[in-house]
């Protein structure tokens, strides 16, 4: 986010304006054919396999690897929808379907953003035709029937101004929710999972995309409707989270205040509220989402903090650290971090590190402030007080 707005030239992995010209191995008539740097064949994953009968008995799908990979290519599939448009590329020679077809699926909606037309997403479902084409009878387990992907931030002059007015938007209030896109994004995630069943639904975003998935899918989940998610490089840093910080900070010395009062029937309130709260959080069903960040990557990189401030683990500021039953009874979410020690942003924010070949990833749950921020609000309600009867 941060260095999206500095307009260093990162254009959220594809967004490179210059074609760079790769000669391929083949020519056409004697002239040779030159390959786009994001051409599925070119700049995607290897040694990856496309779905075939075998999955019936034995599915890719149930192999997280394969999963985050594919739900990857999903995402650059967004971004490519939107430099083909404004590339004014044909049917022929489009990018963007190449990152879904050898998975079997179909673009079935775009998502517009009707300021400038731009397209930041689409409605990917499962092809049954193209499926059985390769005897494929049916669809293999784990694979949804239908996945949102959200693109982050282009750095081109036809999208910039309204990417950079949502980065704005997150760093000054933590959300989207004001956004033109997140009713659009909202709507679409509704409607197919409405169609198809929660349990069969995904929603996938890379950088201010995930940003949108995260909310949007939170927005569901508040309705007890739990679609499975993957975040890659959500972003942490905005001015709202270091304001809260301050708050929460004067907020703790304020209650230390108030407890030395002579009278704590107030903070004995408080107490029962809080057992309320967490008994009452107990019975709840978790919305458990998958962040995936690069502890280089400054945009995501809080998430790794089990402090959510930058802090790591300094216990002179404890002040700042959720109780650790709160966390356990609160908050479900799986964050999977790289770390490759010192990598330039540019790499460490890149999406195509995601389905690389020799990935290694660490899997912590449930040990990030910042996750419990941003999910606290699906577990906790407000616990109602009876108004005493007045005297007759």
């Amino acid at each position: 986010m941060a260095t999206e707005m500095e307009g260093k030239g990162q254009v959220e992995e594809i967004m490179v304006t210059t074609t760079v010209k790769m000669v391929e191995g083949s020519t056409n008539g004697g002239v040779v054919v030159e390959a786009h740097p994001y051409a599925f064949h070119v700049s995607g994953p290897r040694n990856l396999s496309s779905p075939n009968w075998r999955d019936i008995i034995s599915s890719s799908w149930k192999d997280p690897n394969y999963k985050r990979t594919v739900m990857a290519c999903f995402i650059q599939a967004a971004y490519l929808l939107e430099l083909d448009r404004q590339e004014n590329r044909t049917a022929e020679d489009a990018l963007a379907p190449k990152w879904w077809l050898p998975f079997k699926y179909k673009l079935t909606q775009t998502l517009i953003d009707e300021r400038d037309g731009s397209i930041f997403g689409a409605v990917l479902e499962w092809d049954r035709s193209a499926a059985l084409s390769d005897f494929i009878l049916m669809r293999p387990s784990g694979a949804p029937r239908a996945v949102l992907a959200l693109r982050g931030t282009l750095l081109k002059s036809v999208t910039i101004r309204r990417d950079l007015t949502d980065d704005f938007r997150f760093l000054a209030w933590e959300s989207l929710k004001g956004s033109v896109r997140f009713k659009v994004a909202f709507d679409a995630l509704k409607s197919i999972a409405d169609k198809y069943g929660s349990g069969n639904v995904c929603v996938v975003g890379h950088s201010l995309g995930a940003g949108f998935a995260l909310q949007i899918g939170k927005t569901l989940a508040k309705e007890g409707i739990h679609v499975e998610a993957h975040l890659f490089n959500p972003p942490s840093v905005s001015l709202a989270m270091s304001l809260k910080n301050l708050g929460e900070r004067a907020s703790f010395a304020w209650r230390r205040f108030r407890s030395m009062l002579p009278s704590g029937g107030e903070i004995q309130d408080i107490i029962l509220d809080d057992q309320k709260k967490v008994a009452a959080t107990a019975v709840l069903k978790k919305w458990v989402p998958h962040l995936y960040v690069n502890n280089s990557d400054y945009v995501c990189c809080y998430y790794a903090d089990p402090t959510g401030n930058g802090e790591g683990n300094n216990s002179d500021s404890k002040e700042n650290v959720a109780p650790a039953v709160n966390n356990a009874a609160a908050v479900a979410a799986k964050l999977f971090v790289l770390s490759k020690g010192n990598q330039k942003f540019l790499d460490a924010h890149k999406l195509e590190q995601w389905w690389a070949d020799d990935l290694q990833l660490q899997t912590v749950i449930n040990n990030s402030k910042l996750i419990s921020r941003q999910l606290k609000s699906l577990y906790e309600h407000p616990i109602s007080r009876e108004t005493p009867l007045k005297q007759k």
